[in-house]
């Protein structure tokens, strides 16, 4: 069974920066995807940003040019820059693997942006 535990999340002022950082552990065959969620108070969780483990990228429109992925496989972990936050990007950041066709999410790690 794989466990994904997130770390990095804080409250920050706008315009600030943060770091989130994703560790899988556990037993896995291979993670193909790794990636963010996010859910805001009284909203869906949404898709931020994903990364294959052949080092592609997506992103959602809202982060674009401010968010950047990145995955270090000997690590198993998957990171996530965030710059230039705002209010709107408070929400629980979750992480995001598949494992062998299956979908593992983390915990989730409180991102909070201040006016």
């Amino acid at each position: 069974q794989v466990q994904l535990v997130e770390s990095g999340g804080d409250l920050v002022q706008a315009g600030g920066s943060l770091r989130l950082s994703c560790a899988a552990s556990g037993s896995m065959s291979s993670i193909d995807v790794m990636g963010w969620y996010r859910q805001a108070p009284g909203k869906q969780r949404e898709e931020v940003a994903l990364v294959s483990s052949a080092g592609s990228t997506k992103y959602a429109d809202f982060v674009k040019g401010r968010f950047t992925i990145s995955r270090d496989n000997a690590k198993r972990t998957v990171y996530l820059q965030m710059n230039s936050l705002t209010p709107e990007d408070t929400a629980v950041y979750y992480c995001y693997a598949v494992n062998a066709g299956y979908d593992v999410w983390g915990l989730g790690t409180l991102v909070t942006v201040s006016s």
